[in-house]
Order: C-alpha cells, then sequence, then structure tokens
C-alpha cells in the first residue's frame, strides 16, 4: 500500500515519543518563544502566525515559530491561508508533567517583578 502523499503545506512535527526536554527547555528559553507560548497558553484556541506583534522582523519572527514546532512545543497547521498555532498541552504534560504550568507560572511571576 502506498502511503498518502505528503502536501507540500504540510509541516513536519515530532511524535511525541520524539520530543526532548532539551529541546523544549531550549525552545523556552528566548524570551520571544516564551512570549508567543504565554499568548498561546491564555487563548482558547488556535491563534494565526499574524495575530502576534512582536518587536522582531517577519523572518525571526517565523525562526522563533519554527524552533517551537520543531521541539513539539506548538503544533502548527495551515487554516485556508493562515498557519495557526497551538499548544501541546498534552504531549507535554504526558511526558514532562507540571513543567509547561510550571514554566508559565514562572514566566507571569518574572513579567510582574520586572514590570512586563
Amino acid at each position: 500500500m502506498t502511503p498518502p502523499a505528503v502536501s507540500s503545506r504540510d509541516l513536519p512535527h515530532p511524535a511525541r515519543d520524539e520530543i526532548r526536554l532539551e529541546g523544549v527547555l531550549h525552545a523556552l528559553s528566548d524570551p520571544m518563544r516564551l512570549r508567543i507560548v504565554r499568548e498561546l497558553a491564555g487563548a482558547s484556541g488556535e491563534l494565526s502566525c499574524s495575530h502576534f506583534e512582536l518587536p522582531v522582523t517577519k523572518s525571526t519572527t517565523t525562526h522563533h515559530f519554527r524552533v517551537l514546532r520543531e521541539s513539539g512545543v506548538i503544533r502548527q497547521v495551515y487554516r485556508g491561508t493562515a498557519k495557526m498555532n497551538a499548544l501541546r498541552r498534552d504531549d507535554l504534560g504526558e511526558l514532562f508533567p507540571g513543567l509547561l504550568d510550571a514554566l508559565l507560572d514562572a514566566a507571569v511571576r518574572q513579567a510582574v517583578r520586572l514590570g512586563g
């Protein structure tokens, strides 16, 4: 049986068992990527890339989303022409229980402490 054709718009994501703690921590170590994850965590659903107003160039924004996707922190899918983003909360919670919530709580406390 021939596998289904992969669309050029399908984005590569690691399977749950391929997500590594080092990759997740690296992805979340950058302030812009942590900002993206914080916004996604507060959203009730998926957010498009254009939703995020980051103080960096479009190419740098694209890089940040790619790092988050390739590390397994977010899932990206095309819906029409929009690239939609969502946290892989279930996968991360299964692999690293409590890690995402602890990091998000720490990021909020740091933002309050630093006035941002």
